[in-house]
């Protein structure tokens, strides 16, 4: 920094001797208000480098706890999804397969249907814990967690697509259950 100032100075001292005619006259009261100015400034300078580094590193800190968040509330998200999907086939897989109106043949597709959506969650709930617990993947946490985020999406589409096929189960129940009473009524003509 000294050097930075003294140079300042000998190029201020040299440009003014090439342009002045006669004998230079010095102020040095002004000259060395100048000098403790630039000392000064180079002061500030020092500092204000050392609150930008200081304000960097606080914003990274910042972010990694903001990425962290975000990797807890998209896994949270993914168990709650878990849960439901399980309490749908628990409660109303059970429902489906027991009602008499699912003929035989019909439920080996709606057990392997089934079967198949709580595999890919399982999947998929393997597949996060290696995710979070591995640094094998060399992932930085902004990448670990938009993966987090894309598998909370497609847990929300299996839980989508697990209640679309029990509604439609349902209403194929209940249009036979409808079509047994008509078929099974006693006609009076």
């Amino acid at each position: 920094m000294k050097k930075v100032i003294l140079s300042l100075v000998l190029i201020v001292f040299m440009s003014s001797q090439s342009m002045a005619q006669g004998m230079p006259v010095y102020d040095n009261v002004n000259f060395i208000s100048f000098a403790k100015q630039l000392l000064e400034a180079g002061k500030q300078t020092s500092n204000i480098i050392k609150t930008v580094k200081f304000l960097k590193k606080q914003k990274e800190n910042i972010e990694k706890v903001s990425n962290a968040i975000k990797q807890l509330k998209a896994v949270e998200q993914l168990i709650s999804n878990n849960k439901k999907l399980y309490n749908v086939v628990q409660d109303d897989l059970r429902e489906i397969l027991n009602s008499p109106y699912i003929k035989a043949d019909e439920v080996n597709r709606v057990n392997e249907s089934f079967s198949a959506i709580l595999e890919n969650s399982t999947k998929d709930l393997d597949f996060i814990n290696q995710i979070l617990s591995s640094d094998n993947l060399k992932m930085t946490d902004a990448e670990r967690a938009k993966v987090l985020k894309d598998k909370e999406i497609q847990s929300q589409e299996m839980v989508a697509e697990i209640t679309k096929k029990t509604e439609r189960y349902r209403e194929i129940i209940s249009f036979r259950r409808m079509q047994d009473k008509v078929n099974t009524r006693e006609t009076n003509y």
